[in-house]
Formats: structure tokens, C-alpha cells, sequence
């Protein structure tokens, strides 16, 4: 399929020399990554900072003096600083290093949770949150003997926002939200959310998993009062997310595990805990992912956030143009606000098949309920082929995908 191409705003065959991994054939075609949703890809800048703090600056932070170990220390704190401009944080103690987006939904459901939710409190989510953003309330509720809440979206997969404000009442302790869906792509109006809770009193978590690798995000501007993310899906390594929430909150909030360095000092009668944002962060870390989260942050940083959100758009406009003109196939997420995610059904074939034959072709795509299995409920399906696109995706990757969606449908005839 043709359109007129746009004049480019980012030099993509530069970008996808950086990415060693897309360089290579799957079953003998050239690797079409298009999964970008589950885990991203890693620049060659990435995987570099990894080597070399495990090959010259391996030693444990905050422990020691030598020379090692104050160079490690040096690079983790400034990967904070890094994340705290990222996020335009008003100060790097509200910068908390954690495993992941659930890691840090957990921690705020155990520590702010358990201290505010009592019996017949509430807490308002989405139809469309992960189950990430499901389960750690569901349970706290469970608990607490208080009641999960939840905002429906339309057949397009937007909000009913008017719904959602009759949903916040006295009762309202917390609003957990997605910024992006990961299943639909729909972009949220956090702004919106967060003034309407805040209007009575209530705080808001958002889950920035979708949305930080892909648009500029401020904190300070959303309002929001948590905001967690992932550093897989922002091209960094696994095993490493942040939790921003605002200083006031984190500093009455207990500790959400107990261990080392997260105190100032014990004794076996008591312990006196560390100050912001060490409480939150016992044990050795994640050194090494903290350090390539840094360089993860330079690098779409060195491009820019709103130039790989322009970029993106255009992607996805075209892929929205090319799947909707094939017949058999149904977009789930049509939101007049959405990033670049592709949801699709086909008649008659279940998206586990679609993502096999695909993957014969050399693309790569998430098939199955995406850990959103109420939205699938919502939607009717059990499932969706989904694919994800990233700043290293060209068209001429989604006209491949087109010809592999063609090729299901032949063997399907």
C-alpha cells in the first residue's frame, strides 16, 4: 500500500544501526521486531554501559571507599538524576529505584494502601489496566474489606469520563490509572483524571509502563501523585523500574522492605530508617540496570521525546490506514487519542495462529490476552495479535507485516 511519505523527522536508518539485535534473519527472512510492547529492544550505547561497569567499575554502592566502589556510586546516582529530569521530578529523593512497573504498583498498594484503605473505602481503576493494576488492589481490598471500582470504556476503548466522576465519591482513597493502554494504545487524559480526584481529596497512581518510552512525560504538569515505569520497555535492561511519587507522600509512607541501607541506624531494641529515597531500596540493587537505564534515558533523549512521539504517530496512522483496508480484519482500539499499538482480530483464526505463521515470515508480534484478560472480556475476544511499534520501525516493515497478514489468509482460504 502507498501514501505519500512525510518528510522524515528522525534519520531511522541511523537509529537502526544502533540496535544490534535487529540486524539478523528469523527463519531465514529479516527480522521484522514488532513487540516493542513486551519488551523493547536495547541500543548498542546500552549494552556498552553494562559491559563496562561489569569489566572496570563492578563493586557494591553506598558501602564502600575505594576507588571502585565510588565510581559505581557516582554512575548510580547520576542514572537518579537523570531519571528525575526525565520525569521533571522536583527532586531526585522522589526518585525510587525499584524492579519494575508492578514492583513499584506493590510497593505503593502495601505501603500507601495499607496505611489508608479501611473498610468500605474504594479505589477506582479501569477496564483496561493491566493486571498489574488489577490484582495488588483486588487483594488489598480483599483485605481491607473495602471495594475496587471500575471505570467502563467505550466500543472505541476511551473512557467514560463522565462515569468515572460519578465513581469518585467520599469513600474514594486511590485512583490507579494506565497512561497508555497496553492492549488498545489508548492515551488517557491524565490531566483530566488527576484534577477531577484531586478535587475530592484523592490521589493518583499512574502506570507510565506504555507511555514513558514514547511521549514526554511530566510529572509535575500530569499532577499525578505515583507514576511508575518499567526500564525494559523504555530500551534499557530488565529488572529495573522507577517509582516517582511526590516527597510528602513517600516521607509518611512505611518502608515496603526491610534490610540494608535503607536504614541510618539498629540496634537489636530498634531501627531508625534512612531518609528518601533509600528507605525504599534495600539490599544491594540493581546496579548494573540502574547504570543502563541512565544510558537508556540519554539515548531517547539525545533524540527527543516529542521527535520519537511525531515519529511514532506517523507509524501508526499508517498501519491504522493498512489494516483497516484488509478485509477479515478488525482493529481493537480505535481511540481518537492512541499510540502505536495494533490490536487485531481475524475471522475464524484464533491470534495464536496468526503470530505463528507471522513469526515464519521473520515478524514478530505478541499474540494472547496481554495480562488484560477483562478487556478481553469487554471486547468479546480471548484474545488479540498485537503489534507494537517503536522509533526503530519503518513502514516498509508494516507493508511486510501486511504481506505476512496476507499470507495468514491464504493459508486459512
Amino acid at each position: 500500500m502507498t501514501t505519500s511519505n512525510p518528510a522524515p523527522i528522525l534519520d531511522v536508518s541511523k537509529i537502526r544501526a544502533d540496535f544490534p539485535v535487529l540486524h539478523q534473519k528469523v527463519n531465514g527472512k529479516p527480522l521484522v521486531y514488532m513487540d516493542t510492547g513486551a519488551t523493547s529492544q536495547k541500543p548498542q550505547s546500552v549494552i556498552d554501559a553494562l559491559v563496562r561497569y561489569y569489566t572496570e567499575d563492578n563493586s557494591n554502592v553506598h558501602r564502600g571507599v575505594h576507588t571502585l566502589s565510588q565510581r559505581a556510586t557516582e554512575e548510580y546516582d547520576t542514572a537518579r538524576s537523570k531519571t528525575r529530569q526525565f520525569l521533571n521530578a522536583a527532586s531526585d529523593q522522589e526518585i525510587i529505584f525499584v524492579k519494575g512497573t508492578t514492583d513499584g504498583i506493590n510497593l505503593v498498594a502495601h505501603s500507601y494502601g495499607r496505611q489508608h484503605l479501611g473498610p468500605g473505602d474504594e479505589i477506582i481503576i479501569s477496564t483496561m489496566e493491566h493486571h498489574s493494576n488489577i490484582i495488588p488492589w483486588q487483594v488489598l481490598c480483599q483485605e481491607k474489606a473495602a471495594h475496587l471500582r471500575i471505570i467502563p470504556i467505550n466500543d472505541a476503548g476511551e473512557l467514560l469520563i463522565d462515569e468515572y466522576e460519578r465513581l469518585l465519591t467520599p469513600r474514594t482513597k486511590l485512583v490507579s490509572i494506565t497512561h497508555v493502554s497496553n492492549v488498545l494504545g489508548t492515551i488517557n487524559p491524565i490531566e483530566q483524571i488527576v484534577e477531577m480526584a484531586h478535587s475530592r481529596g484523592v490521589p493518583v497512581l499512574v502506570d507510565g509502563a506504555q507511555a514513558a518510552p514514547h511521549m514526554a512525560v511530566d510529572v509535575q504538569k500530569l499532577g499525578c501523585d505515583f507514576y511508575v515505569f518499567s526500564g525494559h520497555k523504555l530500551y534499557g535492561p530488565t529488572g529495573i523500574g522507577v517509582l516517582y511519587g511526590k516527597f510528602d507522600l513517600l516521607e509518611a509512607m512505611p518502608p515496603y522492605q526491610l534490610g540494608s541501607d535503607m536504614i541510618k541506624s539498629v540496634t537489636f531494641e530498634s531501627t531508625i530508617y534512612n531518609d528518601l529515597p533509600y528507605k525504599f531500596e534495600a539490599g544491594t540493587p540493581h546496579i548494573a540496570g540502574v547504570i543502563g537505564l541512565g544510558a537508556a534515558i540519554d539515548y531517547v533523549s539525545d533524540i527527543g521525546m516529542d521527535c520519537i512521539d511525531t515519529y511514532e504517530h506517523g507509524l501508526l496512522e499508517y498501519g491504522m490506514e493498512c489494516l483497516s483496508s484488509i478485509g477479515g480484519v478488525q482493529i481493537i482500539g480505535t481511540a481518537s487519542e492512541k499510540s502505536a499499538i495494533l490490536s487485531f482480530v481475524m475471522d475464524g483464526i484464533h491470534p495464536h495462529d496468526i503470530g505463528t505463521i507471522l513469526d515464519t515470515e521473520g515478524i514478530a508480534i505478541r499474540t494472547g490476552h496481554h495480562c488484560a484478560q477483562p478487556l478481553m472480556d469487554r471486547f468479546g475476544v480471548p484474545a488479540t495479535a498485537r503489534a507494537s511499534l517503536a522509533f526503530y520501525n519503518t513502514r516498509e516493515e508494516i507493508d511486510v507485516l501486511v504481506k505476512g497478514i496476507d499470507r495468514v489468509l491464504e493459508v486459512f482460504s
